[in-house]
């Protein structure tokens, strides 16, 4: 949450030129709702199946820059998927995560002590990121364009 996915995958993307996708804004399209929406009436189950789903159908329609949600990698199908794929993983510490989002918006998984919870949340997922990343990219202090070029550098992408 917050790590910049969308905007350092956007990037990422026009620098390659190649096309950006992000399973949240296909599954928001799909449902006609936002992603805190479907928790608060669905729960979370029902969101993590349509997630599954949309990983698994954009790992295998879309040749570009996609951007997964923070909890995919939470199913064990979808880390086999991309297994072998070059994912990266931008991290954050929970400053910056202040600082970007002020941890204080509409989060489904951090409604209460929105800092604990987050830290809660990246000590049950880091290991699972660092699993399926061929790369790690700390985003911290760093602007977008930083953190893009970090990744080209990490992907040996740089010259394309």
């Amino acid at each position: 949450m917050g790590s910049g996915k969308s905007t350092v995958g956007e990037l990422l993307a026009d620098r390659l030129g190649v096309g950006y996708r992000d399973t949240d804004a296909d599954i928001v399209a799909a449902e006609g709702r936002e992603i805190s929406d479907i928790f608060v009436d669905a729960g979370e189950p029902y969101f993590r199946e349509l997630e599954r789903a949309a990983v698994r159908a954009a790992v295998a329609e879309h040749t570009g820059v996609l951007a997964l949600g923070g909890g995919a990698i939470l199913d064990d199908s979808t880390r086999a998927l991309l297994s072998g794929l070059p994912v990266v993983y931008l991290s954050m510490e929970v400053e910056e995560a202040v600082k970007r989002v002020g941890l204080n918006q509409a989060r489904p998984l951090l409604a209460v002590n929105p800092r604990r919870q987050w830290r809660e949340l990246m000590d049950a997922r880091r290991h699972l990121y660092t699993e399926v990343a061929r790369t790690v990219v700390a985003t911290d202090d760093r602007t977008p364009e930083e953190v893009a070029e970090a990744v080209l550098d990490a992907l040996e992408l740089k010259d394309v």
